[in-house]
């Protein structure tokens, strides 16, 4: 499994492209295409954005857990599936193109932050994810909070 480490700014073109981090690019294998699914966050004002073969293996996890005909599981599924795109980087300069109502949804409005997440990449509007960041305070009350639940 890919780990995406660090964060990378970039700036959206006139075009509405974006420039995919050099770093995260290298860890790709080159012998496969560069497929990603980018959807919108369910907690947090940012996409999520996972290789193709990484959203598989979330999405089959998740769909065993539902029952198809219990209604709120297939109203749960529906959304989950909802507003989400497959986008891969150009060849030449590795600029991708987001669908722009994504983009709009997280308030992208020129500069992004690509943060590398383990086994996926957020993207966010580079104010919101300066104004994400909780104090160094509530870390460590959450770490402790962590730390009882073991």
């Amino acid at each position: 499994m890919i780990k995406f480490i660090g964060e990378y700014t970039a700036k959206m073109d006139d075009k509405g492209r974006i420039v995919f981090p050099s770093p995260f690019k290298a860890l790709l294998p080159s012998d496969s295409p560069m497929q990603f699914v980018v959807k919108k966050d369910i907690f947090e004002d940012c996409l999520e954005m996972f290789t193709l073969e990484e959203w598989e293996r979330q999405s089959e996890e998740i769909n065993k857990s539902l029952n198809p005909f219990n209604r709120a599981h297939a109203a749960f599924w529906r959304r989950y599936t909802r507003d989400r795109a497959i986008v891969e980087p150009d060849s030449k300069v590795g600029r991708i193109s987001i669908p722009k109502s994504l983009l709009e949804s997280i308030g992208v409005t020129r500069e992004v932050v690509f943060s590398g997440n383990d086994y996926k990449i957020e993207i966010w509007a580079k104010e919101k994810f300066e104004a994400s960041a909780i104090s160094n305070e509530e870390f460590l009350n959450i770490a402790g909070l962590l730390s009882q639940e073991r």
